[in-house]
């Protein structure tokens, strides 16, 4: 899951242009949102990561992912018309995967911290 955001996130910064059609209108200053989520998903990702900032990160994230759920419904919105059938299928499909994100992003970020076991035969330096 951490890969997924901070690979989601870079997308954000390298390629802004493709989340512009995405952005519902109602909403100022795109440039700037999409910056900031981009930020906040490598951030998340990152966090999810560390036992220390697990649990954070992952309620952080899935409040982007509600957050962002408007940008899934322009992005249907606006392909819809001009996606061939299994476009328009994929688009459809990209609205409840949005839960199963948050789904697993609320898995990973509820995992305790493992501790680390010496091999068998090897004693601890506690």
């Amino acid at each position: 899951m951490a890969a997924i955001f901070i690979a989601g996130g870079a997308l954000h910064l390298l390629k802004p242009e493709i989340y512009r059609p995405v952005m519902p209108g109602w909403l100022p200053a795109h440039g700037l949102l999409i910056l900031v989520s981009g930020v906040a998903e490598i951030a998340g990702g990152a966090g999810l990561l560390s036992p220390r900032t697990r649990r954070a990160a992952g309620v952080g994230l899935m409040l982007l992912l509600v957050a962002v759920f408007p940008a899934n419904i322009e992005m249907l919105r606006v392909y819809r018309a001009q996606a061939p059938w299994w476009g328009t299928l994929l688009l459809w499909l990209r609205l409840p995967l949005q839960a199963v994100l948050i789904w697993l992003t609320w898995r990973v970020a509820r995992q305790p911290a493992r501790a680390v076991r010496a091999p068998a035969g090897e004693r601890s330096a506690d």
